[in-house]
């Protein structure tokens, strides 16, 4: 709990930091985009607080890439 209370916080601080300077570029993307990204780290952080397993991405480029790996593999070896 006090760990996601410190990511909150840390959060917080930089919406605090950052924010004013996405106003006024005046750049209505980045600052969408800078939440969306924010958010995203912020759920992520509090969820590995508590202890819920999170899959990596690298897991799902495995999955991707595993068959063709192999199926190369069988034609060098064949």
């Amino acid at each position: 709990m006090l760990a996601s209370l410190g990511i909150l916080i840390i959060a917080a601080t930089i919406i605090f930091v950052e924010y004013p300077a996405l106003s006024k570029s005046g750049s209505k993307q980045e600052a969408v985009a800078f939440g969306i990204l924010l958010t995203i780290g912020t759920v992520l952080g509090i969820a590995l607080a508590f202890h819920v397993k999170v899959p990596s991405p690298l897991d799902m480029v495995a999955a991707i890439y595993r068959p063709i790996t192999s199926f190369i593999s069988t034609i060098l070896k064949g």
